[in-house]
């Protein structure tokens, strides 16, 4: 038959879209020819099959060969497509089993040798294998992240050869399975923090309700180091949520492998472009925030941030995704992340200090605190003061508790949060924080007065009612009262006038 029709996937944001490759022998001069939307490194493809056959003692047919990769309208790109290739050039030529084909999928850069090699994106193709009810062919350094989908049957293959010998049912493959993840939440503990309940005490309420925090305060006392405590003390992630965080690291080429099952935790330096925070490029790849999926952004100095760069954070921390279009096409990445952020209050670090060490002038500490857009600041659920440590405490034994208790609190308020609603706190909109946030007329009055002494917008009264909703939680009551809603007002100190 001089007709034969292999299946693969592209990669097209965190989505693996369907190929098929359908390869065609014809009468006529010797010729290799792809169709389809080819990008140029697929084009190539034709040199490295053609010697990749011939290096595995296999005939390469001396006839004019078409190959068209469909749908034709969607772009093609890398060298993914090159065993799938192969294998149709091989199949229309007899060499191998026709039938064989119809169960599985191929993935694989070939080496001038026949050798395999890795490609990105192996996790979200073997996911959308498995819905078709297809197995997954894909190189050796690939399988064993392609098999963290626990759905799919991965098979990993060394050579061309290799995986002609599966498909004549001569030599089998083995089905690759997922690595053993290691758990890097112990190497931070909150029981490591000295002092500084009050903070201690704001980060277990952004774990509890999924809130976003700024830290801010004088150099040295600690804001960076408790930020990074918060994954450790995160509800676990979900089997799902497990999956996300991996195709994601998947399509941008970082190995998900030792540290799939943790919470990630980013932290981009100051100088970070606004592509490398919501990512891009010519083929859009996932920047800092999709990194951060179903984990932690943490950006440290934040007023020293570019302005025009945090203000594209703004409708990614509303929406939870970030779709980046390009002319040839667009691709939709996940961003669900919080956002913590630390600054000093001052442009020399030490306004507000007993030592008299601060020089700045008010005119200075405006214009350093302005450098944070009001929209910005108002999508920021609690602002938090991180004084320095009193004389003692520093040298004291620590007595607080550890991220283990700490997290299993966490836990038990999330389960309350998605027993009532389904979802955590701070995914709450306008008309569920009315249905689920019932106050007294005494608490509206304290609410209404907030807003005119404060001056608060619309968002920024959500998001205390957001937060006294998890306060609520975290004592089990039914409804937020006076009590909750004045300590959520209490974490909103850089919104008073």
């Amino acid at each position: 038959m001089s007709l034969a029709i292999v299946y693969t996937r592209a990669k097209l944001g965190v989505n693996a879209p369907f190929v098929t490759v359908e390869v065609h022998l014809s009468a006529g001069l010797p010729s290799l020819s792809i169709v389809g939307l080819p990008e140029a490194a697929v084009k190539e493809s034709k040199d490295r099959v053609r010697s990749a056959i011939l290096n595995s003692h296999l005939e390469f047919p001396a006839r004019r060969i078409t190959v068209n990769l469909a749908p034709a309208d969607l772009p093609k790109e890398g060298g993914r497509f090159d065993l799938a290739i192969a294998l149709g050039i091989l199949a229309a030529s007899g060499q191998i089993p026709t039938a064989a084909l119809k169960k599985y999928e191929f993935l694989g850069e070939l080496a001038l040798s026949g050798e395999l090699r890795s490609v990105s994106g192996a996790l979200p193709a073997a996911l959308a294998c498995a819905e078709h009810q297809r197995e997954l062919i894909i190189a050796n350094q690939s399988a064993s992240e392609a098999a963290l989908s626990t759905s799919s049957r991965v098979f990993g293959a060394k050579s061309l050869l290799q995986v002609c010998a599966h498909l004549h049912d001569r030599e089998h493959l083995f089905q690759a399975s997922a690595p053993e993840a290691l758990d890097l939440e112990h190497l931070t503990d909150m029981q490591d923090v000295k002092g500084q309940a009050q903070a201690k005490r704001a980060l277990e309420i952004a774990a509890s309700g999924g809130h976003n925090l700024l830290f801010f305060g004088p150099p040295g006392t600690g804001k960076t180091m408790l930020a990074s405590r918060l994954p450790a003390i995160l509800p676990r992630l979900s089997e799902q949520e497990m999956l996300e965080v991996a195709a994601v690291y998947s399509v941008a080429s970082q190995s998900p492998h030792q540290s799939w099952r943790t919470r990630p935790f980013r932290s981009p330096h100051h100088t970070a472009s606004a592509i490398a925070l919501v990512g891009g490029g010519s083929n859009p790849k996932p920047g800092e925030i999709s990194l951060a999926h179903c984990g932690v952004l943490f950006l440290d100095e934040l007023p020293e941030f570019h302005r025009q760069v945090l203000e594209v954070l703004r409708e990614p921390l509303e929406s939870g995704e970030v779709r980046i279009s390009r002319a040839k096409t667009q691709a939709t990445f996940p961003a669900r992340f919080q956002l913590i952020a630390a600054m000093n209050p001052c442009p020399c670090g030490y306004f507000g200090n007993n030592d008299d060490r601060c020089r700045c002038t008010l005119d200075q500490v405006r214009r350093y605190r302005d450098r944070i857009s009001g929209p910005m600041l108002d999508r920021i659920d609690m602002h938090v003061p991180v004084r320095a440590l009193r004389q003692g405490e520093l040298h004291s034994k620590s007595d607080g508790e550890s991220s283990t208790h700490i997290r299993e609190r966490v836990e038990q308020t999330r389960v309350r949060q998605l027993e009532r609603q389904g979802k955590a706190n701070n995914l709450l909109s306008a008309p569920e924080l009315e249905k689920y946030c019932e106050l007294k007329d005494c608490d509206k009055a304290l609410l209404e007065h907030a807003i005119h002494k404060m001056g608060l917008s619309t968002r920024a009264y959500h998001r205390v009612l957001k937060v006294a909703r998890t306060l609520a939680d975290m004592q089990n009551k039914s409804q937020p009262d006076t009590e909750n809603i004045s300590e959520a007002l209490s974490y909103r100190t850089l919104d008073r006038q």
